[in-house]
C-alpha cells in the first residue's frame, strides 16, 4: 500500500466535555452524597427506615438540584454566547473592515505573515465571517457551546444512578455492618469512576481515581464522625 492510500485519522475528546463533565459531577455527588447520608445516619444508630428514608429523599433532592442548578448555570453561559454573537453580528455589518483587520491581527499572533493573515481573514470572512469571529476571537465553538437540557438531563440522571448504589446497600446490608457496607462499596465505586472519566477525558486513570476516592473517603469519614457524635450526644 503507498502512502499517498493511507489515511490519517485523529480522535480528539474535547466534543465530550459538556456532557462529561456535568456526568462525572452527577455520579460523583450522587455517590458522595447519599453514601455519607447512609453512613451518617447510620452511625448515629438510627433504624433501616430513617435510613432509607434519608436515602430516597438525598436522591430525589440531590437530582432535581443538580438538573436545576446545571441548566441555571449553563443557561447563563448560553446566555452570554448569545449576547457576544449578537455584538459580533451587528459589529460585522457596522464597520466589516475593522473587523477583518481584528480577524488579521489575531492570525499574526498566532504566527502569521501580515500578507498570509489577511488572505485568511479575507478567506475566512467570505465563507463565514460570524462563524471565524466566534471561533477565533470570542473562543466559542460548536462542540463547546453551552447547552443547558443535555447538562441537566447528564447530572440528574448520573446523579440518581450513583445514588442507587448506597440506596441498595442499606436495603440489604446487615445493620450491624452497614456503614462499613455502604462506605467501601462506594469508595470502590469512586474509584472506578474517577478511573473512568480521566480515560474518557484521556487523562491518567490513577490520577482521576486517586483525586476523586480521596475526596469521597473524607465526606464519608467527615458525616460518619458527625453521625457518631449526634448519636451519643441524643443517647
Amino acid at each position: 500500500m503507498s502512502t499517498g492510500t493511507l489515511r490519517h485519522s485523529e480522535r480528539h475528546r474535547t466534543d465530550r466535555v459538556g456532557w462529561l463533565r456535568a456526568a462525572v459531577l452527577g455520579a460523583n455527588d450522587g455517590i458522595v452524597s447519599t453514601a455519607s447520608l447512609v453512613v451518617g445516619v447510620a452511625a448515629a444508630a438510627s433504624g433501616r427506615e430513617e435510613i432509607l428514608l434519608s436515602g430516597v429523599a438525598g436522591l430525589v433532592a440531590g437530582a432535581l438540584s443538580m438538573a436545576a442548578g446545571e441548566y441555571v448555570s449553563v443557561s447563563s453561559q448560553a446566555d452570554t454566547e448569545r449576547a457576544d454573537l449578537a455584538v459580533e453580528r451587528r459589529e460585522l455589518v457596522e464597520s466589516p473592515e475593522h473587523e477583518l483587520e481584528e480577524l488579521k491581527a489575531i492570525y499574526v499572533a498566532r504566527g502569521l505573515t501580515p500578507e498570509l493573515a489577511r488572505q485568511v481573514a479575507e478567506q475566512l470572512t467570505r465563507h463565514d465571517a460570524l462563524g471565524a469571529h466566534a471561533r477565533d476571537e470570542l473562543g466559542i465553538t460548536d462542540f463547546g457551546m453551552a447547552r443547558p437540557l443535555q447538562a441537566a438531563v447528564a447530572s440528574a440522571g448520573t446523579f440518581a444512578v450513583g445514588a442507587a448504589l448506597p440506596l441498595a446497600i442499606a436495603i440489604w446490608a446487615p445493620m450491624e455492618r452497614l456503614g462499613l457496607y455502604a462506605s467501601g462499596a462506594s469508595l470502590v465505586c469512586l474509584l472506578a469512576l474517577g478511573a473512568l472519566a480521566a480515560r474518557v477525558g484521556g487523562a491518567s486513570p490513577w490520577r482521576g481515581a486517586a483525586r476523586v476516592g480521596f475526596w469521597g473517603a473524607f465526606a464519608m469519614a467527615a458525616t460518619a464522625l458527625i453521625g457518631r457524635l449526634f448519636g451519643a450526644t441524643v443517647a
